[in-house]
């Protein structure tokens, strides 16, 4: 009868060694209390737990993802905002983690929760579309600074999505094409400047000799007389003045050969044709 005390107390002992032995993984660590009091952390391994005696309380290590829930948030310029996050964070010190705040997955989330409508609503809609990173950290800083006393290190925070009322799309669409003109403008007006400085740079040095005139006209005439059609084209009244002088003498009196206007004009017609000068009236 004795032996058979003896064994059944072996087998629940035994059993109840089983049943107390935990195995923690690389990355958990075990808060252990004994008889309420906090002790050393145990893990990685096996961990064996005085039954009725001990608790364990498990923490895992590694980064958890947090999503942030949409905010609805008013920007310093009173635009209204739903805007939504993710923050990455991880258990530093189990201990406290346990100890200092009831679950702090949750308390976390929530203190990221605030701070998110909180430093958001100081800031305006072109900083909160254009300048994400220096919100991110701002984020990032202040959730961290209130974690750490729970043993909690806050590594990332990034802003994911920010929805702005239609109107306001509208508002910002017609800003941005607005803009784009300014600058094709600017753009334009700049290249005809420069233009208009090489015009002028070529006037000057063409201005040096009245021959370099007549040829860059003669030149022009020439380009023009290619083309199939009809063109009346100014003629300066220096290529006149050889025919003008020609009916009359040193002493300004008619010459008497009878070489009037109308024939002048055809000669001055038939050098042009002879130029290749084609349809010049």
């Amino acid at each position: 009868m004795m032996l058979y005390a003896a064994l059944l107390v072996l087998v629940v002992l035994l059993g109840l060694t089983v049943v107390n032995t935990k195995v923690l993984r690389e990355y958990e660590r075990g808060v252990l209390f004994r008889l309420g009091r906090l002790k050393p952390l145990a893990g990685p391994g096996l961990v064996f737990l005085i039954p009725f005696v001990d608790r364990l309380v498990r923490v895992d290590l590694r980064t958890v993802t947090l999503t942030i829930p949409p905010q609805e948030v008013i920007t310093r310029d009173n635009v209204p905002a739903r805007v939504n996050a993710v923050a990455y964070f991880k258990v530093t010190d189990p201990a406290r983690a346990i100890t200092e705040v009831e679950e702090y997955a949750v308390a976390t989330s929530q203190i990221a929760q605030t701070t998110l409508r909180s430093v958001l609503g100081h800031a305006e809609l072109d900083d909160l579309l254009a300048e994400r990173d220096q919100l991110n950290d701002s984020l990032r800083r202040i959730i961290d600074e209130q974690t750490e006393p729970w043993g909690i290190k806050v590594t990332t925070v990034e802003i994911k999505d920010v929805e702005i009322p239609e109107a306001m799309q509208r508002a910002m669409a017609r800003q941005a094409e607005a803009e784009r003109e300014r600058r094709a403008k600017i753009i334009n007006s700049e290249g005809e400047f420069q233009a208009a400085q090489k015009v002028y740079e070529a006037a000057e040095i063409l201005s040096r000799n009245p021959a370099a005139i007549q040829l860059r006209y003669l030149q022009t005439l020439l380009e023009l007389g290619g083309e199939k059609s009809t063109i009346v084209f100014p003629l300066p009244m220096d290529l006149l003045k050889p025919f003008q002088g020609a009916g009359q003498h040193a002493d300004g009196e008619p010459v008497e050969s009878g070489l009037d206007l109308s024939a002048q004009a055809d000669a001055l017609r038939q050098l042009l044709n002879g130029s290749e000068v084609d349809g010049l009236h």
